[in-house]
């Protein structure tokens, strides 16, 4: 009688360990999707930020307020912070603005460039300026294609106002 009576309540505390086992599985599936929730609002909410950056480099490019080659430097550096579908590969969709990356985004920028010799920094320039003047009509059909690519993504995270 005893034996019946311990392998009873083994079998309680079995099927008791056994439901909080289970209990506390489906709470952290649950806590692991809430982390995959905030972890893909947050990286919209980054990209969005970034879009926002890019609208604004593609409207200076295209009003010509700055250097053609300045504006690709900074859109193609800021784009490859953008993270998961949003993605947009240069190479194949901006090729002119991708090739005029490739060209200048080795040459010295800022107080690099002072330091330079005159005449490194005057075939710098000229190099610059002869593949901005090439690829330039390329180029703003690119950045306004790219303003245009990106201005629905800006709206995906709705601001509530309060």
């Amino acid at each position: 009688m005893s034996i019946v009576l311990l392998s009873i309540a083994g079998a309680i505390v079995i099927v008791a360990l056994a439901s909080y086992a289970g209990f506390l599985l489906v709470k952290v599936k649950k806590q692991k999707r809430l982390i995959q929730i905030q972890q893909q609002k947050a990286i919209e909410k980054r990209n969005v930020n970034i879009f926002e950056n890019v609208y604004t480099l593609c409207m200076a490019g295209m009003q010509q307020q700055c250097d053609l080659s300045e504006i690709v430097i900074r859109v193609y550096c800021i784009m490859d912070y953008v993270q998961g579908e949003d993605r947009i590969d240069f190479s194949v969709n901006f090729p002119a603005i991708y090739e005029l990356y490739n060209i200048v985004k080795d040459m010295a920028r800022g107080e690099e460039r002072q330091k330079l010799a005159k005449q490194v920094r005057m075939k710098q320039t000229l190099e610059r300026q002869k593949a901005e003047a090439r690829l330039s009509n390329e180029i703003l059909k690119e950045l306004a294609d790219l303003k245009e690519r990106i201005t629905p993504l800006n709206n995906q995270i709705p601001i509530k106002m309060m």
